[in-house]
């Protein structure tokens, strides 16, 4: 028997999904499917939104509309995914989650795998909680992706279970709003869950995913993420699991009703245009335009080491402990192409300050902590 994972979000959903998977399932059966976007929000897209299957060589056919990702598998340029190298280093097969049909499309997905693998159990898995949104909140910053997953999922005829990990840990909706939304805890992960997918955290660049593992870790305090430098709080509620109602979330979710029957992504985000008043997939293609003809920057290890003092004093005086690497990439101002020179250089010249997989903020200008 199988057990089925769907990542609402993509990226650090995919990845979380391991660790949901080593506290759950381990030892009780062979490895997860886990159905999820090729969608990792990088710094700057040359191809913004989701990765269709024309976007890649060497998808394999699972059903009429599903194709799993093997390690072999490529995407094609200038087209990026973290999934093939995901498969590769994961024991779990991971099928693409394609948004082209709308939320009509994904439901088809999803029935097609129920009839061929009759899984044990369904899990739908979000990191942070804004699949429990109700569309309107201005801390929301991309919920397309989990509430297409959401509607499709409300319209299969099967048992699907709502899971939160790491409520607020996504920087959008925070803990305390979560409370009144989910039910009480189901587990809480450990650093031993952590451990399946401790080498993908090392290049992964899920913030979520980065943050969620930290916690299970023993790492609290104040983390800033993303360009903004957003603060998100490292508690003890950062590495538990919660049950969610399946159909409460959607009944309180505006943006997932107005999906449930889209039929094409141009669809989708013309409904997030006219409940939520923007498309993320709009954000990204802007941002690809205003971003995405710069220089590529050369990384000089003294003058960014001076940075890096000067952001962490700044840091200091907001009272933040850690930050995700890449918030340390765009604040210094370099690219993708630079977060694992940027990241192998800091480890290498202050390893003292490493909180896997986060930085801890020095308590001086020396990187003494």
């Amino acid at each position: 028997m199988t057990r089925l994972i769907v990542a609402a979000g993509g990226g650090g959903d995919a990845v979380a999904a391991s660790m949901l998977y080593a506290a759950l399932y381990a030892g009780r059966g062979g490895p997860a499917l886990v159905l999820t976007y090729a969608w990792d929000r990088q710094l700057i897209d040359p191809v913004p939104g989701p990765r269709g299957p024309d976007h890649f060589t060497g998808l394999r056919p699972m059903t009429r509309s599903v194709r799993t990702v093997p390690a072999e598998a490529k995407p094609i340029a200038p087209a990026g995914s973290t999934l093939p190298r995901l498969a590769a280093e994961q024991p779990h097969t991971f099928a693409l989650l394609d948004p082209l049909h709308g939320a009509e499309g994904i439901t088809r997905q999803l029935e097609e795998l129920i009839q061929l693998l009759d899984p044990e159990s369904i899990d739908l898995l979000d990191v942070g909680g804004d699949i429990l949104a109700r569309g309107d909140e201005p801390t929301l910053r991309s919920p397309l992706a989990d509430a297409l997953t959401l509607a499709a999922c409300c319209q299969v005829n099967a048992s699907v279970r709502l899971l939160i990990a790491g409520p607020g840990l996504d920087g959008e909706l925070p803990a305390v709003e979560l409370r009144d939304r989910m039910g009480p805890a189901v587990l809480t992960l450990t650093a031993e869950d952590v451990e399946p997918v401790g080498s993908v955290l090392e290049w992964h660049p899920s913030e979520a995913a980065a943050m969620l593992a930290a916690t299970a870790r023993g790492v609290r305090g104040l983390c800033e993420v993303r360009d903004v430098g957003l603060p998100v709080p490292l508690t003890d509620e950062g590495p538990t699991v919660h049950e969610a109602d399946l159909d409460e979330a959607l009944n309180r979710n505006e943006l997932a009703r107005a999906l449930l029957e889209t039929e094409s992504l141009e669809e989708a985000e013309q409904a997030s245009r006219d409940v939520c008043g923007y498309s993320e997939i709009d954000y990204e293609r802007n941002r690809a335009g205003r971003l995405g003809s710069r220089p590529e920057q050369r990384l000089d290890p003294d003058s960014t080491l001076r940075l890096l003092d000067r952001l962490e004093a700044e840091a200091r005086a907001r009272c933040i402990t850690h930050m995700t690497f890449r918030r340390i990439t765009e604040a210094l101002g370099l690219g993708d192409e630079r977060r694992q020179d940027l990241r192998a250089l800091l480890l290498s010249s202050r390893p003292e300050q490493y909180a896997a997989p986060l930085w801890r903020i020095a308590s001086d200008r020396r990187g003494s902590t």
